[in-house]
Parts: C-alpha cells; structure tokens; sequence
C-alpha cells in the first residue's frame, strides 16, 4: 500500500467539501482489502444533522459497490491533524476492524494508528453473534 498516495487522494477529496456553513474542509481515501480505492469528502447540510463526514462519505461509496473490508484510510482536514469523530471512528470498525487509520496534514507529515488506539474497547459485529450480548444472560 502507498501510503503518500492515499494521503493525495484524500487531498484531492478534501478540496470537493461542501462546507459553506463551518468552511472546515475534510477528505478521505480509503484502500479495500481488493485494492480499490474510494474517496469521500464532508457534505453540511444547513440543518446540520444531516451533514455527512468524509470518512463516511467514502466507506459508503465503497460498501455500495460491494467492497466491506477497508485495508487503509487516510484523512486530512483544515486543522492540524483532524481526526475521526465517533461516528466515523464506529463506521471504520464496522468494516475495518484491523484497518490503519493515517491522520495527515500532507505526504510527508502523517501518523498512522490502528484502531483500537482510536476506539478502545469497541463493540462489533462479533458482539452480535450467537446470543452473545453485554449485559445479559448469553455473556
């Protein structure tokens, strides 16, 4: 995986975002377990709620043309390193569990972490499976 060239991806998506209301722009690329590559950058919508983040953006475009396992993905945003919201973070361990997240602010300046440095003690799908719920009886 060329990392420098996700993180050029996700430039190239960042300077799509729709923000006219935060001006914060955000973009993301992402690399599946096939190689494929989606981008996505971050849409407001005026009443908010509906605003949808890059990171989401591009694990949706991916999971609608089949791809579920992510491999990679790179964000980068207006501020010194943007990170992942908590949406973002749980959408990435639906279908990256063991993904590495790249937080950049250009090619050459990046850190990488893996999940569950971002989302310790996530729930999954796993947790799901064969009546194996927190909290009740099946634990």
């Amino acid at each position: 995986m060329d990392i420098k060239r996700l993180i050029r991806k996700a430039l190239e998506a960042q300077k799509k975002a729709y923000v006219p209301y935060s001006n914060f722009h955000v973009g993301a690329a992402l690399i599946t377990e096939d190689g494929e590559v989606f981008t996505g950058c971050n849409i407001e919508i005026s009443s908010y709620s509906p605003t949808l983040c890059a990171e989401r953006t591009a694990i949706f475009k991916a999971v609608s043309e089949g791809h579920k396992k992510i491999k990679a993905i790179a964000i980068v945003g207006d501020a010194n390193f943007t990170y992942p919201c908590g949406v973002c973070r749980q959408v990435i361990r639906e279908f990256g569990k063991d993904a590495i997240i790249i937080i950049a602010n250009s090619e050459d300046e990046y850190r990488e972490y893996k999940l569950d440095e971002l989302l310790p003690h996530s729930f999954g799908p796993e947790d799901l499976e064969d009546g194996n719920t927190r909290g009740g009886e099946n634990v």
